[in-house]
């Protein structure tokens, strides 16, 4: 397997052997390699010594279910500090079959220019951009897909990240050719927007992965991991029904569901937002209504959906739990098609639908539009398209709104958005948002479905490390961190398939092992890049204002936080 080295600044693309020190290496375990032994943690992270890391997981490619995920590395021009976005899609798979461990993107384009880069089998072309400029990724999509064929799967920044807005994320299609896959946190769009690059087109090839070193164990690890699946209700049933808008009862039951910026844990009309509901609407509408769909080929779990209009024609795909209730009952409104409509505005522009909902959050808390307000959502969706100054600060997410406007009620920690899920109800994923490498991403070590009180914090250091740690595998893995359920109780299933990759010895513990070596290259990053232990914190309100209907506070001490990985 080989890396390709792309240049903007010499417009070069060059395969080269993976070096030694990242054989071993794939999805977030690569990014963090990369990041930690080739750019400095103090740089710019718009600048031209920042790398952006396109790197599938190490087990992508294969006809595993789950499998495909793609990680996205680079310093963070949110945070400060290092930065993995990972997404679904065909991306991963497809890399892999070019040959390509990862894509490394360094330098920027000359002049403010812009470019498409065509990745193929055997040679690479660049192409000029110009005529994209600020093109909405929807009509993006499409004109590319017509150019060069449907088959073929882009990488796409849209006018959010052209913009440098540091709440843009960067947009992958799913299998079908839509631009609904958004590697959103952390503001990489925007360093793939500095480097000059407004989309990468990665060809579709016959061509097949590197074998395993031992093809029978690889089969019959597979057929284990698959039947764990089969056998998971939540694989087989509550995804592939409901999809992750069946979170909405469970953190309304819970009293943790975001609502007027945080103020509460509960929303008082979720009719049409219940996940049953949401099928249901979908069912009736019919149309290219879709109840369950796989981002990715061959994923069991069909977590997505699409969601269409009274006409029956798509509004968005996916709507997913947190960009639902981000833009939702965090801003006091309730109504389905008008949330779906403001996704499908922030996927257009390439933004981070938690952190420009959180930043709207905000902005109506100081007063500039009032909550449940429709239009004017609306308005500011299309402010930052226009590039105006408000527009720009909600662009610039959620903690940038809260500086602009003196508002103390800002969730945000590390300089990123809290995701749908309020601490002071789901503590250990508190626990996660504060000491997370990748600031307040509920993706870096997600603790709701755990089977434990979580108004209690007791506990809760060693639940949040477990999770993160096996988030960074996961994601090191290439695998869906919706398999964590079935996986839990007999991570043999995935370590079986990891040893028959290269017939290497691996402990029993290995999942446990690999993510905590990711995480500690992530946490030296940040400690190089001046993070202290006063980071990881979550905002003081959280300790001290009490969240209805249950009277909750975040109560995980500092001293408690501070020996999560010690």
């Amino acid at each position: 397997m080989k890396l390709l080295r792309v240049n903007m600044a010499r417009l070069t693309a060059d395969r080269e052997p993976a070096p030694e020190a990242y054989a071993c290496w794939g999805g977030r375990g690569l990014t963090a390699a990369v990041l930690t032994r080739e750019v400095a943690p103090t740089c710019d992270p718009l600048g031209p010594q920042n790398r952006l890391v396109f790197a599938p997981g190490l087990l992508a490619g294969r006809g595993i279910s789950s499998a495909g995920r793609i990680s996205i590395g680079a310093k963070s021009p949110l945070t400060g500090g290092i930065k993995e976005s990972n997404a679904g899609g065909n991306a991963a798979g497809n890399l892999v079959r070019l040959g390509l461990r990862a894509v490394v993107v360094e330098g920027q384009a000359k002049s403010e220019r812009s470019y498409l880069l065509r990745v193929g089998a055997e040679e690479c072309e660049f192409l000029a951009a110009d005529g994209y400029r600020r093109l909405g990724n929807y009509a993006l999509a499409e004109e590319l897909l017509a150019r060069f064929g449907r088959k073929n799967t882009l990488v796409l920044v849209g006018p959010a990240g052209e913009m440098r807005l540091t709440a843009a994320g960067i947009t992958l299609t799913d299998r079908d050719g839509n631009p609904g896959r958004l590697a959103a946190r952390g503001g990489l769009g925007a360093v793939m927007g500095s480097k000059g690059l407004k989309a990468i087109i990665i060809e579709e090839t016959g061509g097949n992965v590197t074998p395993a070193r031992d093809p029978q164990a690889l089969k019959a690890a597979v057929r284990h991991y698959t039947t764990v699946l089969r056998e998971d209700y939540y694989a087989v049933t509550v995804f592939p029904e409901i999809g992750t808008p069946y979170m909405v009862a469970a953190m309304q039951k819970l009293g943790g569901l975001p609502t007027r910026n945080f103020r509460a844990g509960t929303f008082d009309d979720l009719s049409e937002l219940d996940g049953q509901a949401v099928r249901e609407t979908i069912r009736r509408r019919g149309g290219v209504g879709k109840t369950t769909h796989a981002c990715m080929s061959g994923c069991m779990l069909r977590c997505s959906n699409v969601v269409p209009d009274t006409r029956g024609e798509e509004i968005v795909a996916p709507i997913e739990y947190e960009s639902m209730i981000m833009l939702g009952p965090n801003l006091a409104i309730s109504s389905l098609d008008e949330i779906a409509n403001f996704n499908r505005h922030c996927n257009d522009l390439g933004v981070d639908t938690v952190d420009v909902g959180g930043a709207i959050g905000v902005a109506m808390e100081a007063g500039q539009l009032s909550f449940g307000d429709v239009e004017g959502v609306f308005d500011l969706l299309d402010q930052i398209k226009r590039g105006t100054e408000l527009g720009r600060a909600i662009g610039h997410g959620t903690a940038a709104i809260g500086r602009k406007f003196g508002v103390a009620r800002t969730p945000v920690t590390k300089g990123q958005c809290i995701a749908a899920y309020d601490p002071r109800a789901v503590k250990g994923l508190g626990v996660t948002y504060a000491t997370s490498p990748m600031g307040a991403d509920h993706t870096a070590g997600h603790t709701a479905d755990f089977p434990v009180d979580h108004h209690s914090s007791v506990g809760k250091v060693e639940l949040s490390r477990g999770a993160q740690y096996t988030a960074a595998a996961w994601d090191t893995l290439g695998l869906c961190s919706f398999v964590t359920g079935a996986t839990a109780q007999q991570m043999d299933v995935v370590v079986e398939m990891i040893r028959a990759l290269d017939n290497g010895v691996y402990p029993d513990d290995y999942v446990t092992q690999l993510g905590k070596t990711v995480v500690e290259m992530e946490r030296d990053f940040n400690l190089a890049a001046g993070f202290t232990s006063g980071d990881d914190r979550l905002p003081e309100y959280f300790k001290t204002e009490m969240l209805p209907p249950y009277d909750l506070v975040f109560d995980v001490s500092d001293e408690e936080l501070d020996t999560v990985f010690t």
